[in-house]
């Protein structure tokens, strides 16, 4: 994270970046396929579960970071997959993915995260006037979190309605590759020190907008960081602080949805498919964060948006 370069060197030690969106794809598999309505819903269960299991970690794993959205995703697939969302086994498979992602974050930052919770602790300790950096640094995190935070809260429901029609999110993909192509060339020397309140509160305004289907979370907050001409690293490391309470947020309501639920249906719940899952999303998800950070080195975050706007016409396509 920030602590190994709080005082000093803002391009050494790992670095943070979410893509595609915080809203997890095997919750909103089911509103994506009007079109499989006549049929039999499909969990992670049975004898497709380990099949049905593994490619939803593979989605899970992929559209968490990758700036591609997931939404667009769940769209391409509607006319051959339907699942329940509201089942035991659906559930408490959303739990266990977003534990995933979110280790597939920790594991990647594991130094940055030691160093920056070593850097807090001693700051706390500290009674000399100096600015406490590392307080700061969370400050910004904070501010950045709120506004998606709000946005959750109070539109969360409002838009899920936009995930029943293909043309909506064929929109937000075509917005989201418009944005990934505006960063070519994009991106400064702005380090740790040159970050300003209203940069913070941009990205978080910036990921508060991922709530529209087809927006790409990762997509948008980075390239507000590299519309603010922050270092590309920065940038992505910015993005995965303020994911971070967002991934624990929608992990823990599925967990009170799944631990609500009658004791016979937790009893029911197969565990092999839905562990595999959750493997399948943390390795996944660390192949695609490490991607996405080599791919930043370069601020070549504009060649994903070919792709989102081969994903919007596929989705229109759906329509």
């Amino acid at each position: 994270m920030v602590a190994g370069r709080l005082g000093g060197d803002d391009q050494k030690g790992p670095r943070l970046d979410h893509g595609g969106g915080h809203r997890s794809v095997h919750a909103l598999l089911p509103r994506a396929f009007p079109h499989a309505a006549g049929r039999r819903p499909i969990g992670v269960n049975g004898a497709c579960g380990y099949g049905t299991s593994l490619l939803l970690g593979v989605l899970q794993g992929l559209t968490e970071f990758l700036p591609v959205s997931s939404s667009g995703h769940l769209v391409l697939v509607q006319r051959w997959l339907r699942l329940d969302a509201g089942s035991p086994q659906m559930l408490l498979f959303d739990v266990l993915a977003h534990v995933g992602t979110l280790a597939a974050v920790l594991v990647v930052f594991r130094h940055s995260v030691r160093r920056f919770v070593r850097r807090l602790a001693l700051e706390m300790e500290s009674a000399d006037e100096t600015p406490k950096q590392a307080w700061r640094f969370l400050g910004l995190g904070i501010l950045g979190f709120v506004p998606s935070a709000v946005a959750g809260l109070t539109l969360q429901r409002g838009f899920e309605a936009g995930f029943d029609s293909p043309k909506v999110v064929a929109a937000g993909l075509f917005l989201t590759g418009v944005l990934l192509m505006g960063t070519r060339g994009r991106g400064g020397k702005k380090g740790w020190k040159s970050i300003r309140a209203w940069e913070a509160l941009l990205i978080g305004l910036a990921q508060a907008a991922a709530i529209l289907p087809g927006i790409s979370r990762s997509g948008a907050t980075i390239g507000a960081g590299l519309y603010c001409g922050w270092r590309p690293r920065w940038a992505a490391e910015f993005s995965f602080l303020i994911a971070v309470p967002a991934i624990v947020g929608a992990a823990l309501v599925k967990l009170w949805d799944t631990v609500r639920l009658p004791a016979d249906q937790l009893d029911a719940i197969a565990w092999g498919p839905v562990l595999t899952g959750a493997v399948v999303s943390f390795v996944v998800g660390w192949g695609a964060l490490r991607a996405l950070l080599a791919v930043l080195r370069r601020t070549r975050l504009h060649l994903f948006a070919p792709y989102c706007w081969l994903a919007a016409v596929a989705a229109l396509l759906t329509a």
